[in-house]
């Protein structure tokens, strides 16, 4: 690729992207925070208000990587534009929502802008940025995410105190015009692939079999593994997903080009970015359950105490970025990796007496190591991946990210719930056995992603003759 841009125009792309990176992990922060008011706002049922969440999650997931393909053949900048759009539509409707129903209705909507995002930012950053910057760029996007991500809980709090719980969904709209304006000023219009054809059989199928696969991960733990609808979703899934491997084998233009998998670079990459976001999902839910129920805090408190996470990886994504550059994407990855299982291990021995201190240094460590290990795989992930696939590689990029979480929560869900049910002490004794032996599995995940991640091979900081 030439090198279009200048120093500063560069720079503005990076701002451009950040501040939406930014503002669709705030919102997804945010409403979490905000679902109990919404819930006593309508009136509604505990089930009926989560899917406020579930449904943004599975629309998300099963976009990606048709908005990823999308944007090889129709330019990843079009598409990228368009979700913004979409977006800002979608919060503003959210925001004048009726009934639950109809809020459910309008965050698919909002759900679909988001993944036209996630599934084309990193596509635009690896683009525009020479390949022995494309740690560091992708570092500084991972901390605007996890910046993101910490500011959510506290400012929900605050905009639905001062101003309701409408205004969690508002505050996307100025924030997200925005970022439109920089994206329209500033991103270079790329070329698109048109001589290839879209896979419409490929990416019906795929949004089928995704969709009823993390319905059941999602649903599993509170409806019963063995539940007739779990089940069938289980079943569903996997023959939807077959018939699409049958389809993207036989294809002459597939949404997922499988050939990327045949890079093992590639395929590790992807292999331990679905199992670190397992682990970090694990704790994102098992944590609440700890300080909350367990040790009694209060939501603020407990919320505070888990910053510990983000704020860590905010600071060492960019570090470990810059140092991939140099030396590589495998050792920080499995390095990464490693600083997270002893993280997991920690918290694992967290008790009804242990110091909250304790709890902290866990969440840190956890989150140290999630930092040094996102932004060398990222790298490692898309730089392994031609041109011509940026968008897929994106998607699978998010997608993996998406899946990770949801098999993460998936997993806590049914070991938490699996052992409170089974244990003989009391239900404190319980809750806490139950936390520690769902920590302890995500710890075994997160030795598989170092494995994973060390399999890889050599990589430098060199640019890849493909990328």
């Amino acid at each position: 690729m030439g090198d279009p841009l200048n120093e500063s125009r560069r720079w503005l792309v990076l701002l451009a992207v950040g501040v939406g990176t930014f503002m669709s992990a705030l919102d997804g922060s945010v409403v979490n925070t905000v679902l109990p008011v919404i819930r006593q706002s309508f009136g509604s049922s505990v089930a009926a208000v989560e899917w406020v969440i579930t449904v943004y999650l599975l629309t998300v997931s099963a976009l990606l990587l048709t908005f990823g393909r999308l944007g090889d053949l129709r330019g990843h900048k079009a598409v990228y534009v368009a979700g913004f759009c979409v977006f800002v539509l979608g919060s503003a409707l959210c925001g004048v929502a009726p009934a639950a129903g109809t809020l459910v209705a309008f965050r698919g909507v909002q759900a679909l802008g988001a993944a036209m995002l996630f599934a084309n930012a990193p596509a635009i950053l690896t683009k525009n940025f020479p390949a022995h910057r494309r740690g560091r760029v992708l570092g500084i996007a991972a901390t605007m995410t996890y910046l993101g991500l910490t500011a959510g809980p506290s400012f929900g709090g605050w905009l639905a105190v001062l101003f309701g719980w409408r205004s969690v969904f508002y505050i996307n709209v100025p924030i997200g015009l925005f970022a439109l304006l920089l994206s329209v000023r500033f991103i270079p219009r790329d070329s698109a692939g048109r001589s290839e054809r879209f896979d419409a059989a490929g990416a019906l199928t795929f949004l089928g079999g995704l969709v009823a696969l993390l319905f059941a991960m999602n649903r599993g733990h509170a409806w019963g593994w063995g539940s007739p609808f779990v089940v069938g979703s289980l079943s569903g899934a996997g023959a939807l997903l077959g018939v699409f491997l049958t389809v993207e084998l036989r294809t002459r233009s597939p949404m997922l080009d499988l050939d990327l998998f045949r890079n093992r670079m590639f395929s590790a990459a992807t292999a331990s970015a679905l199992l670190n976001y397992v682990c970090l999902y694990s704790v994102l839910f098992l944590m609440p359950f700890y300080l909350i129920q367990g040790r009694g805090l209060n939501p603020a408190q407990a919320g505070l105490l888990m910053t510990a996470q983000p704020l860590v990886m905010a600071v060492a994504a960019p570090l470990s970025g810059m140092l991939s550059d140099r030396i590589g994407s495998r050792l920080p990855g499995t390095l990464g990796m490693a600083v997270m299982s002893a993280g997991l291990y920690l918290l694992s021995r967290l008790g009804q007496q242990t110091p909250l201190s304790h709890a902290a240094a866990g969440l840190a460590v956890v989150g140290l190591g999630t930092g040094i290990f996102i932004s060398p795989n990222s790298s490692a992930l898309m730089g392994s991946a031609p041109l011509s696939r940026q968008g897929i590689a994106s998607g699978i990029l998010a997608t993996a990210r998406n899946v990770g979480m949801v098999l993460g929560v998936g997993l806590a869900g049914a070991i938490f719930t699996t052992v409170l049910a089974r244990s003989p002490g009391g239900q404190t004794a319980a809750l806490f056995g139950a936390v520690a032996a769902s920590h302890r599995m995500a710890c075994g995940v997160a030795v598989l992603a170092a494995l994973a991640s060390a399999l890889r091979g050599r990589s430098s900081g060199a640019p890849s003759p493909r990328s």
